[in-house]
């Protein structure tokens, strides 16, 4: 058995209907129940401080704002995914795997909550004074007693090799074989502009990356929408029909015409939960680490304002992707074209060529976002694991790998980064399990002193007095 049957193998186990699946979403329906369906009754306040306040006034700490922490989040998660993911998930679970896409966004906005909410409480600042936080020390911190410990560790090693898989040699990849096959531009060309724009970003740490995300993330995304929101407008008398399929299928695994195979409940929903995860992040504890470098006055605030993260990529940019697909017909192609298939379908709906230019520039910005979110994520658990000195090296190799990836086939890349991904959701998922106490008391604590997200700092320290459930940021003394 070669690499990628190994890593293959090991995929379909971790996100099988036995393991990774149902942990995902029983801990979404757990923390929903726990706090209330806080997703859905503060989704409103959440957008209103996410998109147009912006950030805390006067808040103490952090290296970025409250904005930037959310575009950094959505640079990550919003990548091919979004794109060729749905497309994969439709073409084999059928129109009713984007149900259940729909249904791992609304729990998983619960989890994403959760875990922003920890990665506040419990953010360190490094050697440098620069703030760090994510699994890798709630989970420690949260969990006082050796199995933290493991769980911390064992997510910061994965989360540190799965930057170099989904976060970099994937995205890379994506790019320049789209690039190339629309521009014709040379794979080693696009590589090489990758690598050296990659790395001038890094350099400037965070607040480099949080600036280039809160320009960059809101075009591209408005961008890719509009593209798709013209499609549905020509195609708005199929837009109820394409729906009402969405529904019945997520039901009845019922098989498709035009040579589609057919798939069952349970495929829909592996497929529909999987790429769901693999578009928004959800559960895997990776946006909690950007949450945690905002600016804000209680970890609540930034919890619902990283929830609206979950809310957009898939809400919006998968749903707009998906009912392109289904509304012009092309899903029922087959898998095999799943690389091509929202280009494709992107082409019905528009003029001349600019179904697949919109597609390939979308992917492209899609992609380098991750690219530069995920580095973030990445020196940040290299800083858990190596202390400080081991950042810049890691931003420097990570650039050039950047160059592989663009470069060089990727069959066993693709597994291993479900693998890695799978690895880190695990620890995490159980950690928010055993720390969802905590959570829900202090979400409740705040929520009934601000129940409209419009307390200003000195409000919220007032209410806050005399009550240990605020921000509890330290220095890094050791290990």
């Amino acid at each position: 058995m070669d690499m990628a049957e190994c890593f293959g193998s090991a995929a379909s186990i971790i996100w099988g209907p036995f393991l990774l699946i149902p942990l995902l979403l029983v801990t979404g329906l757990y923390l929903t129940i726990r706090l209330g369906f806080v997703q859905l009754i503060k989704l409103g306040p959440s957008l209103r401080l996410a998109l147009f306040e912006r950030k805390d006034k006067d808040a103490p700490g952090g290296d970025i704002s409250q904005f930037q922490a959310l575009t950094t989040a959505l640079a990550a998660t919003v990548g091919t995914g979004n794109i060729v993911g749905v497309a994969t998930a439709i073409s084999i679970g059928g129109p009713g795997a984007l149900f259940w896409m729909w249904v791992t966004g609304v729990l998983g906005m619960a989890s994403k909550y959760s875990e922003a909410f920890l990665g506040v409480r419990f953010r360190t600042t490094d050697a440098k004074g620069e703030i760090s936080g994510g699994p890798q020390y709630y989970l420690q911190r949260g969990i006082p007693n050796g199995f933290g410990k493991f769980l911390a560790l064992f997510f910061a090693i994965a989360a540190v090799l799965a930057s170099f898989g989904i976060g970099n040699m994937t995205q890379g990849n994506s790019i320049s074989s789209n690039v190339v096959a629309s521009f014709d531009i040379p794979t080693r060309a696009t590589g090489a502009i990758l690598a050296v724009l990659t790395l001038a970003v890094l350099v400037g740490g965070i607040k480099s990356i949080g600036r280039v995300t809160s320009a960059f993330v809101p075009f591209m995304i408005v961008f890719y929408v509009l593209g798709a929101l013209f499609i549905l407008l020509v195609n708005v008398a199929d837009i109820p029909a394409a729906i009402a399929l969405i529904f019945t299928d997520a039901f009845s695994g019922t098989a498709a015409v035009g040579g589609f195979a057919g798939s069952a409940i349970i495929l829909a929903i592996q497929m529909g939960v999987a790429r769901g995860m693999f578009s928004n992040e959800s559960g895997m504890g990776s946006a909690a680490i950007a949450a945690a470098s905002a600016q804000t006055t209680h970890p609540v605030r930034q919890g619902l304002v990283s929830m609206t993260q979950t809310f957009i990529d898939t809400i919006i940019v998968v749903s707009c992707t998906g009912l392109v697909i289904i509304t012009t017909g092309v899903w029922q192609e087959g898998s095999e074209f799943a690389a091509t298939m929202t280009g494709e379908a992107f082409s019905h709906g528009l003029p001349g060529e600019w179904g697949h230019i919109i597609v390939t520039l979308g992917l492209v910005m899609f992609a380098y976002s991750t690219i530069l979110g995920w580095a973030y994520y990445g020196e940040r658990c290299m800083e858990r694991l190596f202390g400080r000195g081991g950042v810049m090296p890691y931003r420097i190799f990570y650039s050039c790998v950047v160059y592989v990836g663009a470069t060089i086939p990727l069959e066993a890349v693709w597994n291993f980064a479900d693998v890695m991904n799978g690895l880190m959701a695990l620890p995490n998922l159980l950690g928010l399990i055993i720390l969802s106490g905590l959570v829900v008391r202090e979400t409740r604590y705040y929520l009934k002193n601000d129940p409209k997200l419009r307390a200003g700092k000195s409000e919220v320290d007032l209410f806050m007095r005399g009550h240990d459930g605020g921000i509890d940021t330290y220095e890094i003394t050791g290990r």
